[in-house]
Parts: C-alpha cells; sequence; structure tokens
C-alpha cells in the first residue's frame, strides 16, 4: 500500500487549524454565521448543484455563466477540481461497491469515509480517469485551468484568506486597534473558511459512507445504498442515495413528499426565475424495475408463508 503523503499532512493540518475554533480568542458571531451560511448556501450550490447534479449527471442546464459561477463554488469548497470530482463520481456509479468503485464500502466504513483519499492505487491515476470519464467537463477552458497547476487549491486558499482580509479592513477602517482587527479577520477566515471546510468534507464523505452502510430502502439497486435521514439533512439532500442511484440524472433526490432536499429547493428558485432548464424529476420508468425487485422480494412465498384463507380476495 502507497500512501499519498500530501493528502494526509495536508487533512491532519487543515483539521488542526479547524480546531482552533474552540478557541475564545477566535469566536465571533460574525464568523459563526458564515460558517453556517457556507454549509446551508454556499456548499449545497457548489458541490451538490454545481459538481454532481448539473456537471456530473447533467440533471439540468443552465446558462454557461451560472454552471462556472456554481463551479467556482465548489472549487472554494476545498473538494477536488471540477473534471477530477466529476470523473470519481461517474466511475463510482459504474462500478457501485465493486472492486473498482474508488469509495466501495466493501473495504471498511473508513476506507469509503475518507481512507481512499489516502491512498494511491494503479486504476485512479489523476490524468487517465479524467480522460476517461469526465472528457467533456475537461473542454471547457475554465474547468481545464482549474485542473492546471492545481489552480483549485489556490482558489480555495485564496477564499480562506479572503475572510481574513475582508474582516481585518472591515474593523481596521472603523477605527478598531490593530489587535481587534487581527483577532476579527482570524476568526472569519477559521470559521467562515478553514472550519465550514472541514464540516462540509466530512458531511460529503458520509454519503459514500454512512449512506452505503446505514438506512433504509425505496429501490431494491444493485448495490446497498440507502437513504439516510441524518445525512440528508447535514448534506443539504444528497443522503437521500437510495433514490439517486436508482435514478442517478435526477436532479430531485427526496422521492417522498417528506424527503427533504434542500438542493433541489434552490434549483426549484432557478427554474422560478428561469435560469435551470431542463430539470429531469424522477422518472417513474427507471425506478420501477427496482420498486418491482422489492415488491418480489418481500412478497410472502407461497410455501414458506402462505397467506392465511381468509385473507384472499373475493370477486363481487
Amino acid at each position: 500500500m502507497r500512501w499519498k503523503r500530501d493528502n494526509i499532512v495536508v487533512f491532519a493540518l487543515v483539521h488542526l487549524i479547524a480546531a482552533l475554533a474552540l478557541l475564545p480568542w477566535l469566536f465571533s458571531w460574525t464568523g459563526v454565521t458564515l460558517f453556517v451560511a457556507g454549509l446551508v448556501v454556499v456548499v449545497p450550490l457548489g458541490i451538490n448543484l454545481g459538481y454532481h447534479r448539473l456537471l456530473t449527471h447533467r440533471g439540468l442546464s443552465c446558462p454557461l455563466w451560472l454552471e462556472r459561477a456554481l463551479a467556482f463554488l465548489g472549487v472554494c469548497s476545498m473538494q477536488d477540481s471540477p473534471q477530477h470530482w466529476v470523473a470519481v463520481h461517474r466511475r463510482h456509479h459504474q462500478f457501485a461497491e465493486e472492486e473498482h468503485d474508488p469509495h466501495s464500502p466493501i473495504g471498511g466504513f473508513l476506507w469509503a469515509h475518507m481512507g481512499w483519499l489516502l491512498v494511491k492505487r494503479d486504476d485512479m491515476g489523476r490524468g487517465p480517469l479524467i480522460a476517461r470519464y469526465a472528457r467533456d467537463i475537461a473542454r471547457d477552458p475554465f474547468y481545464a485551468w482549474a485542473e492546471q497547476r492545481n489552480n483549485w487549491i489556490k482558489i480555495g486558499l485564496a477564499s480562506w484568506l479572503a475572510f481574513f482580509a475582508g474582516g481585518f479592513a472591515v474593523m481596521a477602517l472603523s477605527g478598531h486597534s490593530f489587535y481587534e482587527a487581527l483577532q476579527f479577520g482570524f476568526s472569519l477566515m477559521v470559521w467562515g473558511g478553514v472550519l465550514r471546510t472541514v464540516v462540509a468534507w466530512h458531511t460529503t464523505w458520509s454519503v459514500n459512507s454512512l449512506s452505503h452502510v446505514c438506512g433504509y430502502r425505496n429501490y431494491e439497486t444493485p448495490d446497498d445504498s440507502r437513504n439516510n435521514a441524518w445525512v440528508a439533512l447535514t448534506a443539504a439532500g444528497e443522503g437521500w442515495h437510495n433514490n439517486h442511484h436508482a435514478d442517478p440524472r435526477s436532479a430531485r433526490h427526496g422521492h417522498k413528499w417528506w424527503e427533504l432536499d434542500l438542493t433541489f429547493f434552490y434549483i426549484r428558485i432557478l427554474m422560478a426565475v428561469g435560469l435551470a432548464r431542463d430539470v429531469v424529476l424522477p422518472s417513474p420508468g427507471a425506478a420501477a424495475k427496482y420498486a418491482l425487485a422489492r415488491a418480489a422480494r418481500e412478497a410472502p412465498d407461497p410455501i414458506i408463508d402462505p397467506a392465511p384463507a381468509g385473507d384472499h380476495a373475493v370477486a363481487p
């Protein structure tokens, strides 16, 4: 096994910086507000809507400027470049829970959650993976630029520094001391940038781990994907993972009326203002084959579990 030492060091360092949010000196209500806004708006728009439902599955279409804006928010979420993220996820769907699945839970919960990001695999070379699964994304100049020389990392780090610079400038220009401006700037960077990134990492990774081992199933898909309400709540609808595997192109992941899907709520807003078109909704045909398989599995065996005589329907 060959470890990705750079990833291990970076993940450890970022988690340590995020832990600084526990220090009272770095607390500010503005930082907390930015943290919550990032998890409720920025990450769902960037990762869930931009990277996942739009770029990966083409579950909707929108103007190019908006597509790139959503992808930019995804880049600021520090979850890899658009084309590599798309390539990994498309491969996941092709080999869900098989040997070639990038984060198959058959390797264990921790492997599916984040272990796969720490190990080098010969069949997961970045270039070949993108060429095989995300050639359409790589043709776009903006996405190609984001991939080159790790520009996506530079953008993400710049967004963290922007929190610091903005907070420092506001306090300094309003007459506060250098010390107060420094404290406020760092509080915004740690809460609004680093801590938000770490929490978003784990909520996204939970879709790969928890939503393949815990929860219920609406459809008998070939894999063991699950609908996990907790993951759906924290990951803005991505936790309805069994629904997603039954109908991957659908831009709506919550199929039941009570399966809250915050990301689809944002899509509906875009539809209302004319910015989202060709939105793919759950297909009765795509899901029906899995629903029928589930019904057949749950039907009582006429030999092992015959129905009581009184339960037979009687024609009028």
